[in-house]
This record gives structure tokens, sequence and C-alpha cells, in this order.
């Protein structure tokens, strides 16, 4: 087993997670249409409990991601999470306002009220897809970082990632291409969060406003994402050469894609998937299946995305500071024995998400209703 093998493999299951997270983040976008879509209280108690049955599921994933980074990255996590730390701290405490409004909306002595919380979650619902996209966006973008692994010898407290500028991270949304993939996130998880209510909430009010406000939505993350996506692989990349030096490569990503087949094939593919869950829910009155469809092709072209951005000899986190400080998945990763260690443990994912998937089907089995929602007492 080879030192590079682990490099890619945790690169790999990094960029899966990504992924996932990117799906499970339809909670976030059915959460921004909470006053749109349920106009009535009970519609909005709907609303709410079907995100609510979810919502663990995509924090426990940011979690999962962050950690997953941490371990096999810790370069980046250090670089990023030390040097970029107010768009992260912004990120989750997005977050913790979501875990909070769901559990104290309906509490015994609850003060401010069910539509202060039911605020809070709509603001989580654009912030945290907004910032998560922002912040992915850099992988292509850049960050003004620089790194020097001598300074570990330094002093009683040696600093190796030291960040350029005052604004740490903030800096990201001063980028027109960051904020333009951040919204891309955005309207990506609105369509999610509308497919998902489509297939969870039986209702025939609530299932017509989400049909109309379908195609607006479509078309403006496709707007945004193909702008991106036009920039990124007619743009400049940075390059890694065997001696770690890297540079600066015209069209690299699109390099990447066409010497990548299957990681070509696979961005196709969700694409595909994408769209063709969105346009069968539009063009028939009565599917309700095409978040499995949006949803995996989802997790696919986030998927290809993150390879792209890592693999092929390519520095995944470019420096605008220092071209040599970028990172790249063979500089900023940890020892061979942990990556080792780490992988064994990786074997239980595919329990672990048989365990989700046999937990979603157990909560799904039976759509919200508004029958349910006026006579139980389990709600949100």
């Amino acid at each position: 087993m080879e030192y590079t093998f682990l490099q890619q493999y945790w690169w790999f299951i990094v960029s899966l997670l990504g992924g996932l997270l990117v799906f499970l983040m339809f909670v976030q976008g059915a959460n921004t249409m909470i006053f749109s879509v349920g106009r009535t209280e009970l519609g909005r108690t709907m609303v709410v409990n079907s995100t609510g049955r979810k919502w663990e599921f995509t924090f426990t994933t940011l979690v999962t991601f962050g950690g997953a980074f941490f371990a096999s990255f810790p370069l980046f996590y250090s670089t990023s999470f030390g040097g970029a730390y107010w768009l992260w701290v912004l990120i989750l405490v997005s977050f913790v306002f979501q875990a909070v409004s769901y559990e104290f909306q309906t509490r015994p002595g609850n003060i401010l009220g069910r539509n202060t919380f039911r605020i809070f979650l709509v603001a989580n619902g654009y912030l945290g897809p907004f910032l998560v996209g922002a912040a992915v966006a850099t992988f292509f973008t850049g960050s003004d970082f620089i790194v020097d692994k001598g300074a570990i010898g330094d002093g009683i407290s040696p600093v190796i990632s030291r960040w350029g500028n005052p604004w740490h991270g903030l800096d990201a949304l001063a980028n027109v291409w960051n904020i333009i993939l951040g919204l891309a996130v955005v309207f990506l998880s609105k369509i999610l969060g509308s497919l998902y209510m489509l297939n969870n909430i039986d209702d025939g009010e609530i299932s017509s406003r989400i049909r109309k406000g379908l195609l607006p939505l479509a078309v403006a993350f496709l707007v945004f994402f193909l702008a991106f996506l036009g920039h990124v692989l007619t743009g400049q990349g940075y390059a890694v050469a065997s001696d770690g030096t890297v540079s600066v490569e015209p069209f690299k990503y699109w390099h990447n894609l066409v010497e990548m087949p299957a990681v070509l094939a696979i961005f196709l593919v969700g694409v595909l998937a994408v769209l063709y869950g969105i346009i069968k829910t539009i063009a028939c009155g009565r599917y309700r299946r095409g978040i499995w469809w949006t949803g995996a092709g989802a997790v696919l072209a986030v998927l290809s995305i993150f390879l792209i951005a890592g693999y092929n000899g390519t520095a995944y986190y470019p420096s605008t500071s220092d071209l040599q400080s970028s990172l790249t998945i063979s500089n900023s990763c940890s020892s061979f024995f942990t990556l080792k260690t780490m992988m064994y443990v990786s074997f239980i994912i595919p329990f672990v998400l048989a365990y989700i998937a046999y937990a979603w089907w157990s909560m799904d089995r039976k759509p919200v209703t508004r029958e349910e929602m006026s006579v139980t007492e389990d709600k949100y």
C-alpha cells in the first residue's frame, strides 16, 4: 500500500462527504420557504416538521466533513480554519441557529415566539449554503496565506501558517466568483428543498406553490452555476510538478476533466441527473420522486468538482500571496500511519450509510399531512 494511494483515497472520501453535505442542505433550502410556502400556521408547521426530521443528518455530515479534513489534511485545517476563521465561524454560528431554533421554538416559556425561531431557520437556510459555497470556491480562486513549515522550530509557540490580511476569511466574500458559487449553492439547496417537500409533504396547496416556484429556481441556479463553471474551465489553474513546484497553467481544470475520463463521466452523469429530476418534476404534475434524481446528481457533480480541484497534480488550495505555499494533497496530508489506520476505520462507512438509509425510510414511510400536524404532540 503506497502513500500516494492513501492520499488519493482520503481526498476522494473528503470529496464524497462534500457532495453528501450539499445534497443534505435541502434542509436549508426548504427552510428558506417556510413563510412563502407555508401561508398559514398549519402550513408553516408542516414545512418545519418536514425538514426537522432530517436536520441532524446535515449537521452531522458538516461535522464529519470538517473532522475528515482535519484528520487527513491537517495543514489545510490549520491554514483555513486557523486563518480564515471568521468565515468558518459564521458558517458554524448559522448552523447553531438552526439547531437551537428547532429545539426551542415550541418549548414552554418561549418568550420570543415561534416565528422568531423560524426566521432564524430562514437565515440559516440562506447563509449556510451561501457561505459553504463561497468557502469551496476558494479551492479555485485562492486565498491570502503563507505557509512556512520551517517555523515549526521557532519559539515557544510556532506558527506554520499565517493569513495575509486582517479580514481572516471575510476577504473571500470580496471575490465575485466566490459569491457566484455561493449563490449557485443557495439556489441548488432551494431546488433540493422543493423536491424533498414535494416527496415528503402530502398537501395540495403546498405542492402547488412549490411547483410554481421550481422553474425560476432552476433558471437562477443554472445561470450562476454555468457562469462559475465556465470561469473555472476557461481560466487558469495551479499545476504541481513532480518536485512539488506550483505553477499557473491556463485551462488547468479543463485539462483535468479531459485527462481523467472517469471524473468527466461522473460529472456529466451528475449534471444530467440533476436536470432530469428538475425537468420531470416540472413537466409531470404528479411526479414526486425528483429529489432522488437531483439529489444523487448533486452528490456526483460536487464529488467531481472536488476531484478536479485536487487530483491530476493540482493545488487544491492555492495561495494568492505565495504560490509555493499552495496546498496539495501530498504536502498537506497526515502521516502514512495515520492515513492507513483511518482507511481501515473508514470501512465501517457503508454500515453507517445503511443505518442512515434505514432511519430515513422509517421516518419517511408516511408523508407529513395536515391531519398528523393537527393531532400529534410529537412535533417541532
